[in-house]
């Protein structure tokens, strides 16, 4: 009986064990994954056209008229004939974290990039260019990388690399830019010098040959210096203040989000200067141009050579971008000017024109959606799924909430780390480590999230059923873990002392 029992525990143990290596392999599945993917049938090799903006908020594109001097008809042109995705969100809304997420199809938790001064992408995370090099596309990196520190060096996954040190430069800087491992002037404007990089590209190629080709533009990142064709060309333009600039219109506002607004990156003190709020908004209108106007040359060029109707192009921002909303200025948080951004798609051979999918899509999907344009099907590892059954009009199941994630920086400390659940009516915003409160909002009711509904007596079932969604989703794909980093940079931490003090306990916690 001793030496089964002992048999028995010895099993016991092994069991264990095999379980939880086979756990380990499973979120970590993409190491040990082969870049030959299962064909789809019926599936189609087709061309792609991946087109990301840095900084462009959701509503700033002309056809949505959110202000008078944002113009972009190119873009407007594209959804008129393509699709449009109202409801596109990014899952951290950061440069690094958020193309972390565009190139391999996971959240910030699991690709581990989680802020803009990591030192490098893990050598064990695929790309999603890498999958389709394999299938035998041509494949090209045109413009910011931002994953890396600041190395500027190319990257697996592409045949083709032009990129910059870090954040890059709008007009020549000594830097210049890495052009397949060879450091060369950069000549002009730096928007319109990618997309002539990118056209001379596209010529090169083969005819049959297909290809992917990731236009990433450094437009509209803060700060922004418009194209010397467009300067000042919005300057005598109206400016439509937000309405919760004014810090009376946002209920319930949590502590820190009142105290931002006197910090680096808050309406009262912005990078810690007094930078005119209005003009600022009008030089990204202009900065704006350029982008839009190099998605024109770039269909055009296309359609020249008869490879628009066929070609799927995708456009979207990287995060968006606040100008004044909740008293803040940039990205970072759970608020919509921030974590929402603008998606077109165009494929004539697949999106009939006018298409709107209002479906809660993310970055996370992107990877995915282009494995599948390109007859493949996507490895069960990535926490996203294709939308290209959405483009073309079908009816498919589709997840009601996305979760947003956001990991505090020692260097940024005025913006805590935060999770969020957003669906098609409600979003609900859970802070880590901070003493404050939570919100609620009901988007449909309050598209300007002013009014916190965290205290609401007819709201707690929503927000307890939203934070067991929240928590349940980070459980399932590994995310129950905080990540840290190494302290690197200097605090941007200081107020300025003719602006707002700091705000007073939330009524809502004090017990009456």
């Amino acid at each position: 009986m001793k030496y089964k029992a002992i048999n028995y525990l010895v099993i016991g143990v092994l069991v264990c064990l095999s379980f939880l290596k086979g756990f380990s392999q499973a979120q970590n599945s993409w190491k040990e994954q082969s870049l030959l993917l299962e064909k789809l049938k019926n599936g189609k090799h087709r061309n792609i056209v991946f087109i990301l903006s840095d900084d462009h908020r959701y509503d700033a594109l002309g056809f949505l008229k959110s202000q008078t001097f944002i113009q972009t008809p190119n873009l407007d042109k594209m959804a008129k004939e393509g699709a449009y995705l109202p409801n596109a969100m990014v899952t951290t809304a950061l440069c690094s974290p958020s193309r972390g997420s565009i190139l391999t199809g996971l959240y910030a938790h699991n690709h581990k990039i989680i802020d803009n001064n990591n030192k490098g992408v893990s050598s064990d995370l695929i790309f999603y260019p890498q999958y389709l090099q394999k299938a035998g596309y041509k494949t090209a990196m045109i413009g910011k990388w931002h994953m890396g520190g600041n190395s500027d060096e190319p990257q697996r996954g592409f045949d083709f690399w032009l990129s910059f040190s870090g954040q890059g430069s709008y007009y020549p800087s000594p830097k210049g830019l890495n052009i397949n491992g060879k450091h060369v002037p950069q000549k002009g404007y730096i928007t319109d010098e990618l997309t002539d990089y990118a056209l001379n590209w596209l010529k090169s190629l083969k005819e049959e040959q297909p290809f992917m080709l990731y236009l990433s533009h450094k437009g509209v990142h803060s700060r922004f210096e418009p194209a010397e064709r467009h300067k000042d060309k919005f300057a005598d333009y109206e400016f439509k203040p937000p309405f919760t600039l004014d810090s009376k219109n946002h209920k319930n506002a949590p502590m820190w989000v009142y105290n931002q607004r006197n910090s680096f990156h808050g309406s009262e003190f912005p990078y810690q200067t007094d930078l005119n709020l209005i003009q600022y908004y009008k030089q990204y209108g202009e900065t704006l141009l350029a982008v839009d106007e190099s998605v024109g040359r770039v269909m055009e060029y296309l359609k020249e050579n008869g490879l628009l109707e066929s070609t799927l192009i995708i456009y979207m921002g990287d995060n968006g971008f606040s100008f004044g909303e909740h008293g803040l200025i940039d990205k970072r948080t759970a608020y919509e000017e921030s974590m929402r951004v603008p998606m077109l798609a165009h494929c004539p051979d697949l999106i009939k024109p006018g298409t709107l999918v209002k479906e809660v899509v993310a970055n996370i999907d992107v990877a995915s959606t282009l494995l599948e344009t390109a007859g493949l099907k996507a490895p069960s590892y990535m926490d996203g799924k294709s939308f290209l059954p959405l483009l073309k009009g079908e009816k498919i199941g589709w997840r009601k909430n996305i979760l947003y994630e956001y990991y505090w920086e020692r260097n940024l400390p005025h913006t805590p780390t935060m999770f969020a659940l957003r669906g098609d009516r409600y979003k609900y915003i859970y802070y880590y480590g901070l003493w404050d409160i939570e919100e609620l909002y009901d988007l449909q009711q309050d598209t300007r999230e002013s009014v916190n509904l965290i205290a609401s007596k007819d709201h707690q079932e929503i927000i307890q059923n939203m934070g067991k969604e929240l928590f349940s989703i980070l459980d399932e794909t590994g995310g129950l873990t905080i990540q840290l980093r190494p302290n690197i940079g200097k605090q941007m931490n200081l107020r300025s002392g003719s602006a707002s003090s700091t705000a007073p306990f939330p009524d809502y916690l004090i017990k009456k």
